[in-house]
Parts: structure tokens; sequence; C-alpha cells
């Protein structure tokens, strides 16, 4: 089994290995800058598992932001039958999509 971690970046976390692309929520970071992920919740190097309590300090995930957009349009609707109300509203949430270079 491969190394991977759980990290906790903008209020949901993510199981990532080496390699791997995620789109995240909006960091404040240039495109092809390097980030240091140190919310690790829980690491395994492919034979022990270390959970944190709730992190665990030694641990740091190195990520590249790769490009900056926009996620798919969602659209709130509420509407109360023969009572002439409704309402609608969308929303597009910024996201990042960064790569994780290395797990430490």
């Amino acid at each position: 089994m491969e190394a991977y971690a759980v990290v906790e970046t903008g209020g949901k976390q993510y199981r990532v290995t080496a390699g791997d692309v995620l789109k995240v929520e909006k960091l404040d970071a240039e495109v092809g800058a390097r980030l240091d992920l140190t919310a690790v919740l829980a690491s395994s190097d492919g034979t022990t598992l270390r959970v944190g309590t709730p992190t665990l300090a030694d641990a740091k995930i190195a990520a590249s932001v790769v490009d900056h957009m926009r996620g798919p349009k969602v659209v709130s609707f509420k509407k109360k039958r023969r009572k002439g109300y409704s309402r609608k509203i969308g929303h597009r949430q910024d996201l990042t999509v960064i790569k994780i270079e290395s797990i430490a």
C-alpha cells in the first residue's frame, strides 16, 4: 500500500497521495507557488497509520498551485405554492487547483 495522508483545508478533509490533483476552496497564493499544508489529521507510510489529536505536529504536505477557477453553478430555488412566493439565487464557488508534491 502506498503512503497517504488526510489533510484539512477550507473546512473539508481530503485523502491525498503524492501526485494527486485537488480542487479546494480558494487559497491566497499565486499560480505556481508552493504551499505547505500543515493541518494533517492522519498519515500513513504504507504500513503504519499515525492519527493526530487533532493534528500531527511534525507532518506537512508540500503542494503547488496549478490554477484558480470557479466551480459549477449551484441554483437554490424556493417556492411556496399558491402564495405567489418564489426565490431563485445562484452561487459559484471560487476554487484553487493544487497538486500534491510530497507527503512528509
